[in-house]
């Protein structure tokens, strides 16, 4: 059977999204926690994402340069009352959406991506399949060089 497609989010949700990882990363920027684990704990929220009826939504969180966000959910999970209440005082909605927060791995993704690219022998195959494209592309922009050099005479 076919899967059903899922709608993309609507321009309120991106909207109020948008606001809660504002709010959200104001408050870790301030660390007004009193979990130990939280409490110097520099957390970088990337991405929320909020279900259409703005009951849910879902913070993507990570430390940058730093792989140890899996150890800071627990702690993350018991500020989640805090939190919320932060944010239902800071928006204006019929309800204040629950907030879950899951670990953000598409920067430590990036980076492994970015060390594969860089590696001699990649670089050396990158280099080898640019060559004929480039070579290939030169006998065309001279021969329109020409024609234009034509059409002007």
């Amino acid at each position: 059977m076919n899967a059903p497609q899922l709608k993309p989010p609507s321009q309120r949700q991106l909207r109020v999204a948008e606001e809660i990882r504002h709010l959200l990363a104001d408050l870790f920027a301030r660390t007004e926690f009193r979990d130990p684990d939280l409490k110097d704990a520099q957390i970088t929220v990337t991405e929320v994402r909020i279900g259409p009826d703005l009951k849910r939504a879902t913070a993507f969180v990570s430390r940058l340069g730093r792989q140890d966000i899996d150890a800071l959910l627990p702690a993350l999970r018991r500020a989640t009352p805090f939190l919320r209440a932060h944010v239902a005082h800071a928006l204006r909605l019929k309800f204040a959406p629950d907030l879950t927060f899951q670990p953000d791995h598409a920067l430590d993704e990036a980076m492994k991506i970015d060390a594969l690219l860089h590696r001699p022998d990649v670089a050396r195959d990158l280099a080898q399949a640019a060559a004929p494209k480039a070579a290939a592309a030169a006998p065309l922009a001279t021969d329109a060089k020409t024609k234009t050099a034509a059409r002007r005479r």
